[in-house]
């Protein structure tokens, strides 16, 4: 097991090189559902950056490791709720699902009491579903200018995970254009299935999950 997740690592990194990117994006190992036993192969290689949903799975199986080894960075990848939020702050060194602004000011407010200061990707809703979570792409400028000048929170750039209909590529061409126009430095664009194409335009960040751990387990 340990050689199968080092192999599948090094076989994205592989896939990567071979873009010939401008820049190469970051490798979120998306650890959610999976005991760190089954992660520790990649923390062992010296991985830094991991991914999880759910914010009181990542409190109970990251807490004790991240006691002593304050190099990793913990992704939220998940919708995050206002309840959660103390505790998110806690742990997570990157929010991905910055999508309303009373999340804004509740993460503020727990950014200040523990003099911790975040980095946030607002998650837009590229594809308009009513399922999923993410502020409009019409309305995300006034959604950046609201984080980011009145209450400074640290936006590097924008989020989504586009629709399953075919049209990924237009999704991706969308965002990254829209990322670009309001000046970021980062994108948080592409996982398992698509992080090659995500890649082509301009994500630095990729979620992946099961191309590095295998299918996931029912729960934690």
């Amino acid at each position: 097991m340990n050689n199968k997740i080092i192999n599948n690592f090094l076989d994205i990194e592989k896939n990567l090189l071979a873009l010939d990117l401008k820049k190469k994006p970051k490798i979120i190992a998306v650890s959610k559902t999976f005991p760190l036993d089954h992660v520790m192969p990649l923390l062992n290689h010296g991985h830094l950056h991991f991914g999880e949903n759910k914010v009181q799975e990542a409190k109970k199986k990251w807490t004790p490791y991240l006691s002593n080894n304050d190099n990793i960075s913990l992704h939220m990848i998940g919708k995050l709720q206002t309840n959660k939020v103390k505790d998110a702050v806690k742990i997570f060194k990157y929010v991905h699902s910055l999508d309303n602004e009373k999340l804004a000011l509740e993460l503020k407010k727990n950014e200040e009491k523990f003099n911790k200061k975040l980095k946030y990707f607002i998650q837009v809703n590229i594809g308009e579903e009513n399922q999923k979570s993410g502020v409009s792409i019409k309305n995300v400028e006034s959604f950046y200018r609201f984080c980011k000048k009145e209450i400074h929170l640290n936006i590097l750039g924008l989020m989504a995970i586009p629709p399953n209909d075919g049209k990924t590529e237009e999704y991706f061409e969308i965002l990254s254009k829209k990322n670009e126009y309001l000046k970021f430095n980062e994108l948080s664009l592409g996982m398992t299935n698509d992080y090659s194409l995500a890649s082509k335009y301009g994500s630095t960040f990729l979620r992946i999950g099961t191309a590095i751990f295998g299918e996931r387990a029912a729960k934690l």
